[in-house]
């Protein structure tokens, strides 16, 4: 059976997209061209970023940013509280300050296109 191993991201410009990527994943693309990017990430999963002006079929004409979320499970607390202070820091925009969930200890910032990136300690460690 196969599974899924590639996230994309529709992107107005994917060398911008990529600037904004490249220092929060700590990684630098493996494929880089106008209107695609990828990155290949320590999990084996691939993140790509493709202008939403090339993609075929073409994507609807309507705003794509926020309807879904990269999430990035980190090991705790205070590493959602250090990855809060760092982002903000960089300038992203938080979307939601640090709080407690269901979930375990989060917050949401947005990338450029409005994608959504939550970080987030599980409740459950074996999440």
């Amino acid at each position: 059976m196969s599974h899924p191993n590639f996230i994309l991201l529709y992107v107005d410009n994917p060398q911008h997209s990529a600037r904004f990527y490249a220092p929060l994943l700590d990684k630098q693309p493996i494929e880089s061209s106008p209107g695609f990017v990828m990155f290949a990430l320590d999990s084996g999963m691939m993140l790509g970023l493709w202008s939403k002006n090339n993609v075929e079929p073409a994507v609807p004409k309507i705003p794509l940013g926020g309807s879904g979320e990269l999430a990035f499970a980190v090991a705790d607390i205070a590493a959602v509280k250090a990855m809060h202070t760092d982002w903000s820091q960089r300038g992203l925009q938080i979307l939601q300050q640090p709080v407690r969930m269901d979930f375990g200890y989060t917050f949401t910032a947005a990338d450029p296109d409005g994608h959504r990136l939550r970080v987030f300690a599980p409740s459950d460690p074996a999440l």
